[in-house]
């Protein structure tokens, strides 16, 4: 992946077939073109023009609207856009069909290098997770905080529930599945899907819900939508088989930037037993565990998460101005093992926990970190995303 690779930027309203794609209320979808990939990219209007700038990242079958309930919450701290991986959400598939956590981390590198944005406040959830650690490794200069929702890091012991999600990684599995779900409504997939993303399914608003079922149905119309889910999938998995300086684990040992860990207790993809571990190879990190969500925090508890994004920036801020350290794209070169947690109030089911198992209010961590893996959303209905 290099370094110096400048692409041109060309910028152009929605398509027609991006107009299908739902807009929230201040919200504005552009496609922009780089070299090799079509990116489609959510933007909303900052409360100030001098906010620094955030970039979200979805994760496996998840798009730029996964980030639609976090981004308002952060209209005035940081200046939002959110991509859509190629292949995922209003992007089309990359022109050499590469789907994999590397070419998914050049396609943020080459938008941030071309859009000058850099460096960003970067955000990644499952998928998204392994794809941001992987740039804020390789191009530190990019990216001031790291955010990471439920990341897909390496696991040995695979979750049960998380086990039809990597089977999609299997040659020839997605075509049995497609042709064993062909009867399934677009309502089946969507209620398939949070059941195994939400920590609680009943949190879904009927509005959200009916938004999910029609991104369903626009996603399974795209000839494109299988091979990207297949092809991602199996990114997925060869990522976790590199050893050496390309192993996720050791390139979050490298992360310089200072990274806001969120953790959801219920999580059926990610095995909360990871935390730890995440938390003690991030050299400069906090962690926020969530008891009742699942894998996709900030829809769940988007005033949670922002809130302890928001207690990062400050930190940050402060740290930087005191000369401490910080990341003003440069990461912080010291390991912070006792940085304080966030400070969310016990009504948003946060639990503030520091690095290496030490907990804010004195309770332990439960369970133990080990080398392990998972991500993304039931197979047959990715309109969630993971």
């Amino acid at each position: 992946m290099s370094s110096t690779e400048l692409p041109s930027l060309m910028t152009a309203t929605a398509s027609p077939k991006a107009s299908s794609v739902r807009v929230a209320p201040g919200e504005r979808l552009r496609s922009v073109r780089l070299s090799g990939i079509t990116l489609a990219v959510r933007s909303r209007t900052p409360a100030r023009h001098d906010l620094p700038p955030a970039l979200y990242v979805h994760g496996l079958g998840g798009s730029s609207q996964n980030w639609s309930a976090l981004m308002p919450l952060l209209d005035g701290s940081v200046a939002s856009e959110a991509v859509d991986l190629p292949g995922f959400g209003d992007s089309p598939p990359p022109d050499d069909g590469n789907y994999s956590v590397t070419a998914h981390a050049r396609a943020v590198i080459r938008y941030l290098d071309a859009s000058g944005r850099g460096p960003v406040h970067l955000f990644g959830n499952s998928l998204g997770g392994a794809v941001t650690t992987r740039v804020a490794a390789l191009r530190p200069d990019l990216v001031r905080t790291l955010t990471l929702v439920s990341p897909a890091l390496p696991e040995l012991r695979v979750q049960r529930t998380a086990v039809p999600t990597g089977m999609l990684a299997v040659p020839g599995v997605a075509a049995l599945f497609t042709r064993f779900t062909k009867g399934w409504t677009a309502e089946q997939r969507v209620r398939g899907v949070m059941a195994l993303c939400y920590g609680d399914p009943g949190r879904v608003t009927e509005e959200g819900f009916r938004n999910a079922v029609e991104e369903m149905e626009r996603r399974l119309r795209l000839p494109y939508m299988w091979d990207a889910m297949t092809r991602s999938a199996r990114g997925i998995v060869d990522a976790y088989t590199l050893g050496g300086q390309h192993s996720l684990w050791r390139q979050a040992e490298r992360v310089l930037a200072p990274t806001l860990l969120v953790y959801g207790r219920r999580d059926q993809l990610v095995g909360y037993r990871m935390a730890q571990r995440a938390a003690r190879a991030f050299r400069d990190s906090r962690l926020v565990s969530l008891p009742d969500a699942g894998h996709v925090a900030m829809m769940e508890y988007p005033e949670a998460v922002a809130a302890a994004f928001r207690d990062l920036l400050a930190d940050t801020t402060r740290r930087v101005s005191d000369g401490v350290g910080g990341s003003e794209g440069h990461g912080s070169a010291t390991r912070q093992s006792g940085v304080r947690g966030s400070a969310t109030s016990a009504r948003d089911g946060v639990d503030a926990e520091r690095v290496n198992g030490e907990s804010v209010n004195g309770k332990p961590v439960k369970g133990e970190a080990d080398d392990s893996a998972g991500d993304g959303a039931v197979p047959g209905a990715p309109a969630v995303g993971s």
